[in-house]
């Protein structure tokens, strides 16, 4: 058991004094930093929209797929 004086001497600290109070505060802020350098890079760097296929290009991958979805008889 700890002696009360201590105990009155850890409390009595400020809270930033507290080494868990950083953990705490520090792993949100960490988060919505890293959030907010994503929405940045982002917006500077976006992705090129690419040009749509055609129907013959994309024959071959629409026969497989409904050929993969036909229920076997």
């Amino acid at each position: 058991m700890t002696p009360p004086a201590q105990t009155a001497q850890a409390t009595s600290q400020p809270w930033w004094r507290h080494g868990m109070v950083w953990l705490v505060i520090g792993g949100p802020a960490v988060v919505v930093v890293a959030g907010f350098v994503t929405l940045a890079l982002a917006i500077m760097n976006p992705d090129p929209v690419l040009p749509t296929a055609r129907s013959g290009e994309a024959a071959p991958a629409v026969q497989a797929r409904n050929h993969a979805a036909t229920p076997q008889r």
